[in-house]
Parts: structure tokens; C-alpha cells; sequence
């Protein structure tokens, strides 16, 4: 049975005072000044956490071209998503393949381990035991004093990218320029590829219709009153592989709407997504596909500070609508038609 969220909270703290009462305390050391050789990072989750760690791994292997860089991933599409990643050395999975993460992993030293969650996880916390590390960098917690040798302070509602590249100024690295997002290079299938060469950059808009969380979903009406508000307009449906059908009945009734080839993984969503003229879709992975391509972006958000903060878009012409309750189907349509209707304006604007 699942622990209901106070107690899981409640167990994940108990666990992490814990360790800090049984493992060996790790006292606050000066880091490295020498040049880290590895480095090991706890991948977060969610396809959107991954594309804001891409700026600190591009900028890392910029700043450090021979550093070795280790992924330990807790899901396959992450472990999937970093082994297309050339800036990464290796990718572990630490829930599968275990004769591998013991026999290859685990007796490795590293230079360097970074957590990039601010908040107790056990299987980060184990991780952060079990993986020797010369040096192990967090961010402040107080279930995380004595486990690392750094914690990182941050500001409330820090972006989850400048949170991550906030590891290079604990490396006392000054970077004026960071590595923008980016996606993996993965393979395209024939029928993605033979949509693409018919698709005219900055031709068309965007809708995605799926989310990844409750709240995040509008109804197949608003969408269809939307279309229907913009005749002029071309549109293409995006949606998760359990959404296809939502998809294909949002596709039939539009003339203007251009019915598109299931997408098989996140570079060839993103492929399509560079050619938009324009995105929109709630707090999902995709407002930060928009942002690897600067993609203009309509973004819809729940009634939640963390989420359009810590996760806001990227994009340089963006425009999010926050919902008055913790559900986007809150959102006016008109609300969401006159915020079309504006960024229109501007990307015709932008390209006169």
C-alpha cells in the first residue's frame, strides 16, 4: 500500500535523521581547486527535470572538456534519455541492471557527487551513501547537514535550472555564459521524418493536450473552441502515447487542424516543436522542449508558486497563464484566446 503524502514526507525525514545519526558525518571541506576528472549526478524523475539539468552537463563538459561525467537514473526513460546525451560518460540505472551498478559503480571514487534535490529523497539519500565520492554537494536541508561536505543556500522558488548550473559557482567557476537546455540526439522514424520535410518552419501552432499530473488537463471542448477561434490558423495536436485517441478525435472534426505521426521519443517531439510558430500547453515537459529550441511559448499553470517559478518556461517570447484554482480547466477560454491572439502579434512583429 502506498503511504499517503504526510507520511511519506514524514518517513522520508525519518529516514534521512537516520543516516545522519549512523553514518560517518561529513564535515564542511574546502572544495577541490584542481580540475575535477568525474563527477557523479542523481538524475531527477521527470522528462522536465532532465531538460534543466542539460544546462549544467552541457556546461560542465565546457568548462571542463575531459571531465567524466556519471548519471545515476531511477527510471528507464531517463536512463534512456542520458544514454543518448554525448556530454555523458555513463548512465546507471539504480533499480535494474545491479550486477552492473555494484560491479562497475560502486567501487569507483569520484571526484565529485552532486544531489540536485533540496529536499530529503531516500533513494537519493541512499545513493548519496552507498557512492564514494571524494567530495558530495548538495542543496541546504536540514535532512541533508552532515551527509554532504557542501550544501548550497538558494533563494525560495530558485529556477530548477539556475539551481542546478548554481554548482559551478560552488566549484568557484565563473560562467557568464551557461549551456541553454537541449535534447539528446535520438533516432527519428521515417514517418517523423517525412512530416517534417512537408512542414514549413514557423508555419504552424501548437497544442498539447496531455499533462502529467492531476489539474493539468483541459477539456477536448476548450481545445476545440480554441481551434475554431483561429480559422486562419494551422494547428498540430502533441499528446502522450495514452492520449492518442484524445489526440486523433481533436484531429478529424479541424480543417485546420494538420493531423501528425505518433512522436516515439522526446528528440522528435522537439524536432517538430523547433518548427511552430507557436506552443501551447499546460506545465508539462514540453513547456521545456519549447525552451531547448526558444520556441514561443503559451504556458498554462495551476494555481501552485512552485510550479511557475521553480519550472517557469525558458522561452525568450512567453506568456504564462496562471489558473485561479489547481485545475488549468479553470482558465477562461477567452483568456487563453486573447494571449494567442497577443503573441501572434508579437512573432509577426518579431519577424517584420
Amino acid at each position: 500500500m502506498k503511504l499517503k503524502k504526510k507520511d511519506n514526507w514524514i518517513f522520508r525525514q525519518r529516514f534521512a535523521k537516520m543516516l545522519q545519526f549512523i553514518t560517518k558525518e561529513r564535515k564542511a571541506q574546502p572544495l577541490p581547486l584542481e580540475r575535477p576528472e568525474s563527477i557523479v549526478i542523481l538524475a531527477r524523475e521527470c522528462y522536465g527535470d532532465c531538460i534543466m539539468l542539460t544546462p549544467l552537463i552541457g556546461t560542465l563538459k565546457k568548462e571542463y572538456p575531459n571531465l567524466s561525467i556519471s548519471i545515476i537514473a531511477f527510471s528507464r526513460i531517463i536512463f534512456d534519455f542520458f544514454s543518448a546525451d554525448t556530454n555523458v560518460t555513463a548512465v546507471y540505472h539504480a533499480k535494474r541492471n545491479m550486477k552492473r551498478y555494484w560491479t562497475e559503480l560502486l567501487p569507483q571514487k569520484f571526484d565529485l557527487l552532486f544531489n540536485p534535490k533540496e529536499h530529503p529523497s531516500i533513494h537519493f539519500l541512499i545513493q548519496t551513501t552507498l557512492i564514494r565520492a571524494r567530495r558530495k554537494i548538495g542543496h541546504f536541508s536540514p535532512y541533508h547537514e552532515g551527509l554532504y561536505d557542501h550544501l548550497i543556500e538558494l533563494g525560495p522558488g530558485t529556477h530548477e535550472s539556475a539551481k542546478n548550473l548554481s554548482l559551478m559557482s560552488a566549484l568557484g567557476s565563473n560562467v557568464l555564459h551557461p549551456c541553454k537546455p537541449y535534447l539528446p540526439v535520438m533516432p527519428v522514424s521515417a514517418d517523423i521524418t517525412q512530416f517534417l520535410h512537408t512542414l514549413p518552419t514557423g508555419s504552424c501552432l501548437g497544442i498539447n493536450i496531455s499533462a502529467g499530473h492531476s489539474g493539468g488537463r483541459r477539456t477536448p471542448q476548450q481545445w476545440s473552441e480554441l481551434i475554431r477561434s483561429f480559422p486562419d490558423e494551422t494547428f498540430i495536436i502533441f499528446s502522450a502515447p495514452q492520449d492518442l485517441e484524445e489526440k486523433k478525435e481533436l484531429e478529424q472534426p479541424h480543417q485546420n487542424v494538420l493531423p501528425s505521426p505518433s512522436t516515439r521519443n522526446l528528440y522528435e517531439v522537439g524536432e517538430i516543436v523547433k518548427q511552430l510558430k507557436i506552443l501551447i500547453t499546460p506545465d508539462t515537459s514540453l513547456v521545456h522542449i519549447a525552451s531547448c529550441s526558444d520556441t514561443p511559448l503559451i504556458a498554462l499553470y495551476r494555481e501552485r508558486f512552485a510550479d511557475r517559478t521553480q519550472f517557469a518556461p525558458l522561452s525568450t517570447l512567453q506568456k504564462v497563464i496562471v489558473s485561479p484554482t489547481d485545475n488549468v480547466m479553470a482558465i477562461e477560454s477567452a483568456t487563453v484566446s486573447t494571449a494567442l491572439r497577443q503573441m501572434l502579434n508579437d512573432t509577426a512583429m518579431n519577424s517584420a
